[in-house]
């Protein structure tokens, strides 16, 4: 399937754009110079194209002026299969696009092997976290072990309330506050929410712990469906950007758009024209 930018989408996303940086700033939304690169990098989730071909994602990303992704092993974005993620890594890399985190990956046996396959899988890659889906509890202090090794953080995704074990971010720092430093949380700011947890607070409590962000918004931080293109909801997202600024965080705030999973671009396009007006009303510059 074919996406393009229709010129409906287009002057929706400069609306968008427009109404983020007005509110961001306070200000009337006209043009204004920003010369500070935002502290603030965006990326995206591979999982937003599932449906789509490493080909295709590609395609979007350069359409986007994203080039930066946490790859997962969906359709054919990172292949576990060492020969397939080699040719993955070389089409990223002749794209310019970076791959700073994998995930979700799943950890589901308590074993050397298994755990050891994933920390290799990323290490192949040059990628510096994993953002976990489900390990329990009892296999922390196993992958703890490869964490020291490999020098990759671990990053525990929390799922929301329908989540047997990670609700909240704040249940995965309980679980990883006395292990070693790069063991910590990927914050979904939708599960987030869901889970009843506020999320700035969250941010705050994690705080150095705290090594990616997937972005989304929702209409009722008690539906889980209702996902919108982010600026369409009621997340706090200058708030959210106010907070990693002023911790200085170092990771990336990786859209993960989960809906229209056929059609997805035009909620992607509106969702990065939102963020980044209202990283402009800060006065920051984005490039990515």
């Amino acid at each position: 399937m074919e996406m393009t930018l229709s010129r409906r989408t287009f002057v929706r996303t400069g609306a968008l754009a427009a109404a983020a940086y007005a509110t961001s700033s306070g200000l009337p939304a006209v043009a204004q110079s920003h010369d500070s690169p935002s502290p603030v990098r965006l990326g995206l989730c591979s999982y937003t194209f599932r449906n789509f071909d490493r080909a295709q994602l590609i395609g979007y990303m350069k359409q986007l002026n994203v080039l930066a992704l946490n790859a997962k092993d969906v359709k054919d974005h990172l292949p576990m299969d060492p020969a397939a993620e080699a040719k993955a890594l070389d089409d990223y890399h002749a794209a310019g696009i970076q791959l700073h985190a994998a995930g979700a990956i799943y950890f589901p046996k308590d074993e050397d092997d298994d755990i050891r396959s994933k920390f290799e899988y990323c290490k192949r890659a040059g990628i510096k976290v994993i953002v976990a889906g489900d390990p329990t509890p009892n296999t922390l202090p196993r992958i703890e072990k490869f964490v020291k090794e490999y020098d990759i953080r671990f990053a525990i995704h929390n799922h929301g309330p329908e989540d047997k074990l990670w609700h909240s971010p704040l249940d995965v720092l309980k679980a990883v506050s006395s292990m070693d430093p790069r063991m910590g949380c990927c914050i979904d700011v939708g599960h987030t929410v869901r889970a009843g947890t506020d999320v700035v607070e969250a941010i705050k409590q994690v705080g150095p712990r705290l090594f990616d962000v997937h972005m989304k918004d929702l209409t009722d931080f008690h539906a889980k469906e209702s996902q919108v293109a982010v600026g369409d909801g009621m997340m706090p997202v200058r708030q959210i950007f106010e907070t990693l600024i002023a911790m200085k965080y170092d990771g990336f705030v990786d859209l993960e758009y989960e809906v229209h999973g056929d059609d997805p671009m035009p909620g992607v396009i509106s969702s990065f024209a939102y963020m980044r007006g209202v990283l402009a009303g800060m006065g920051y510059t984005t490039h990515s």
